[in-house]
């Protein structure tokens, strides 16, 4: 990260306003070629030592197996203040992407895009910064309301926030699992919803999470757990 990451919220606030402006929420208007590596990008936190750690895995979009990992660890340097999470998390998973011999294609960040109070989450964040399309996948979602999908595999209901101005469409309540309960997929970066939900469910043939969540998830807090000794 450079000298200039925000440390005050005052900061925060200026520098989030700031990303959502560039925020493109939709693929160019050229197209592309699929993706052929797909990034998961998840954090763990060690509360008692003020530290945390990134890990960053990049797998192959077709056969789902791992191409590449990262991890990098870091002290806890922003508070924890809803809508200002990404503040904390940015700078290890900045030096870890900088780790990887395999660039992305796509990242998917278990958290959100625009699904957030002020329509910049991490993922939104994460994909402006490096030029990289992005989307998130939470397990939860936030602050927001959404009608139950139905319960094949693929089923989804728009994800609301309904706001003083009026519902606005925020991401997708979807279903990967016939009968369990869905994930809740928001645009990023270079992305729209129907793009971003078709790859959630490339990514989810047998478990409720993307396989890029739970390997990231996984290495993250293996590497926690060696920090700790």
């Amino acid at each position: 990260m450079n000298e200039n990451w925000p440390t005050t919220v005052a900061e925060a606030v200026a520098e989030q306003s700031r990303i959502r402006a560039l925020v493109r929420p939709a693929a160019p208007a050229d197209g592309r070629t699929e993706p052929a590596t797909v990034a998961g990008v998840d954090v763990a936190y060690d509360d008692e030592r003020g530290r945390l750690v990134a890990a960053v895995v990049v797998l192959d979009a077709e056969t789902l197996a791992v191409r590449d990992q990262a991890t990098a660890a870091g002290p806890i340097t922003f508070p924890y203040l809803p809508g200002l999470l990404a503040f904390r998390e940015l700078p290890p998973v900045l030096r870890a992407l900088e780790r990887l011999t395999v660039r992305p294609d796509v990242l998917v960040c278990d958290g959100y895009g625009i699904a957030h109070p002020n329509r910049c989450g991490l993922a939104s964040h994460l994909g402006v910064l490096t030029g990289t399309p992005s989307l998130g996948v939470a397990k939860t979602p936030f602050a927001f309301s959404y009608q139950e999908p139905d319960a094949p595999r693929g089923s989804w209901t728009p994800l609301v926030d309904a706001g003083r101005d009026g519902a606005e469409q925020v991401g997708r309540a979807l279903r990967t699992r016939d009968g369990v309960r869905p994930v809740f997929v928001s645009v990023g970066h270079l992305v729209d919803i129907a793009e971003a939900c078709a790859l959630t469910l490339r990514l989810t043939p047998s478990f409720r999470l993307p396989e890029t969540t739970r390997h990231a998830d996984h290495v993250c807090r293996t590497e926690l757990r060696r920090l700790r000794g």
